[in-house]
């Protein structure tokens, strides 16, 4: 089956953001690309953009990476208080349900405290310190 991986563009702080999902997930990343790994006379790239992150990728579990990439001042700003994505997080234990909501809400702004809901499963809902919507779940009925 196909894979989804989200994908978030930042205003230049993508390594700020994932080394703090780095810091959360673990792992390592498996691809960093900056701006001016591209640059070349066909594709010149300005200074100031150099070493933004042109494309991160961070494996967060079997089958699943998250990647972002800071967009270029040519292309505009990302409007990072754009509530149209969410990231779901389907967690294997209630336990790891509270390290990955805790951990990543630290300096945000939380919207439902992860409890168990009245349909049964572990939930919680909110926005990250960088603005990224998150939702973290555990269906403790298997």
């Amino acid at each position: 089956m196909a894979a989804i991986n989200p994908y978030i563009h930042f205003n230049g702080n993508a390594e700020q953001v994932f080394t703090f999902y780095k810091s959360v997930f673990g792992g390592e990343f498996t691809t960093i690309k900056r701006y001016k790994d591209i640059s070349s006379e066909q594709y010149p790239i300005p200074e100031k953009e150099l070493n933004k992150i042109m494309h991160i990728a961070l494996p967060i579990s079997q089958g699943s990476t998250l990647m972002a990439s800071d967009v270029m001042e040519v292309m505009g700003k990302v409007n990072e208080n754009d509530n149209r994505n969410t990231i779901m997080i389907t967690a294997e234990s209630q336990q790891e349900a509270d390290t990955l909501f805790n951990g990543l809400s630290a300096g945000g702004k939380i919207e439902m405290p992860i409890s168990f809901g009245p349909w049964g499963n572990y939930f919680g809902m909110f926005t990250d310190k960088f603005g990224v919507q998150w939702m973290v779940d555990f269906d403790s009925k298997g």
